[in-house]
């Protein structure tokens, strides 16, 4: 009878398929490790030495167009002011008219004709009403056409916008229809001054 042992061929590659197995898992947790520092790292934002010189001027160049377009669209809504309050009266205009009136009545006491008084009384008060709302006509319509002239002139290529637009062009409407309004009333076409009998 033969005793001899016969050896297990598969103990070497048991004993080989151990290591490999636990260098495999100390891979694996350590590329684990490595995702997990990079998912908690927050993305730190590129400074200015990051940035290259084109990306400096185009963020310059965007924060001056803002500041345009905001200006441009403050002064076309106080243009557009300025001519709606030149139509319909304004405080200055009227404190002007009743200087004017005090004016006319201390001159109307030495006024030889009927004209002469009527005019010290009501004409000067009424011509200085006119010239202060033309002169805000006249400053509502120049500061509107320079909104609109702008882009043209100081930097081709940009367009205003739609709103900035249409609120100068109304601008442009109120003023010059002050200014002819007033001039009108100025030299007494439109209303001249009623004749005494």
């Amino acid at each position: 009878m033969d005793t001899t042992k016969t050896a297990d061929p598969t103990a070497p590659e048991a004993e080989t398929a151990e290591p490999q197995a636990a260098d495999a898992a100390e891979a694996s947790a350590d590329i684990k490790d490595t995702a997990a520092e990079t998912a908690e790292a927050p993305e730190s934002a590129p400074s200015d030495e990051d940035l290259g010189e084109d990306d400096l001027l185009d963020e310059l160049d965007d924060s001056g167009e803002q500041s345009d377009g905001v200006g441009a669209a403050a002064s076309a809504v106080v243009a557009a002011g300025l001519g709606l309050v030149a139509l319909s009266g304004s405080w200055v205009s009227r404190v002007f008219a009743e200087r004017q009136t005090l004016v006319g009545q201390i001159e109307s006491v030495n006024a030889a004709t009927t004209e002469a008084k009527i005019e010290a009384l009501y004409g000067d008060a009424w011509h200085m009403t006119a010239l202060v709302n033309g002169v805000l006509s006249t400053l509502a319509l120049l500061l509107a056409v320079f909104v609109l002239a702008r882009p043209a002139f100081g930097a081709p290529g940009r367009t205003l916008p739609t709103w900035v637009r249409a609120v100068s062009w109304a601008a442009v409407a109120l003023g010059a229809l002050g200014v002819l309004l007033f001039g009108l009333m100025y030299f007494d076409i439109l209303a001249p001054l009623p004749k005494a009998a």
